[in-house]
């Protein structure tokens, strides 16, 4: 995997303690050329898939690699219409997958992408994983969750506290692959990054165990590589119900 000089990058996927099978799935990607480097920039993609038999391994799995390399290969000259292309590429082949084998029918996923370019943060977002910036002893979140109880907060119905523990809080509302189109946030305006400004993509079996004060704890005060481990590792010793999996990529120039 190459890194261009500016950046730490560190990543890491565990099955968690109760789940054979892995659904995440991840990727860091920078072009080859220098040329389309100055393009493209950096590409960070996370997906947790769902849906039973294999459906939820297979959906994250296209998500990535679609989403990666579309965007990578795309004309489109700004990173915000490559990231649209790449989700719409990703979100078709899903549901072509799922109609030419009826035992994924139901498959889904999440799809968190990151793309830093010229100290600028590009984003294409559906589900409830996550991206997170740290910056100067704070931690803000970037996306929102497509989720039923992310809907009711949004609403005013339900504290951030009662979403955190609601019953209901892994359905739903958007997905790669769902039905209809895609119903994904990309950012309007690319966000202006600092030396020093950590961001982090997590699957909800990290961010539904560990709070936001923790992660910002871990991420501000460890290696990125350090950090992953730490953060994993804290979401098992809780009991890791789910596939937990996180990209952390630090600005260092």
């Amino acid at each position: 995997m190459m890194i261009r000089p500016g950046i730490e990058v560190a990543n890491l996927s565990d099955p968690g303690c109760e789940r054979e099978e892995n659904e995440d799935y991840y990727a860091y990607a920078e072009p080859q050329a220098d040329e389309d480097f100055q393009r493209k920039g950096r590409l960070a993609v996370v997906a947790d898939g769902m849906g039973g038999y294999e459906g939820g391994r297979v959906a994250s799995g296209i998500a990535v690699d679609v989403v990666r390399d579309t965007y990578l290969a795309e004309a489109a000259a700004e990173p915000h219409d490559a990231l649209i292309a790449a989700f719409h590429n990703a979100h078709a082949a899903i549901q072509e997958q799922a109609r030419s084998d009826p035992h994924l029918s139901s498959m889904g996923t999440t799809c968190t992408a990151a793309v830093v370019r010229d100290h600028q943060l590009y984003y294409g977002h559906v589900g409830d994983s996550r991206l997170y910036m740290l910056r100067d002893g704070a931690i803000s979140r970037v996306t929102r969750d497509h989720s039923h109880v992310g809907r009711l907060v949004e609403e005013g119905r339900l504290t951030l506290e009662e979403a955190a523990v609601h019953p209901e809080r892994n359905v739903l509302t958007a997905a790669l692959g769902m039905s209809g189109s895609v119903e994904a946030d990309f950012s309007e305006q690319p966000i202006a990054l600092r030396p020093g400004d950590v961001l982090l993509i997590c699957t909800d079996g990290l961010h539904g165990l560990v709070s936001d004060d923790e992660m910002l704890s871990v991420a501000s005060t460890e290696t990125p590589s350090e950090a992953c481990r730490k953060l994993v590792e804290m979401a098992k010793q809780r009991g890791g119900p789910d596939n937990i999996t996180l990209q952390i990529l630090k600005i260092t120039e």
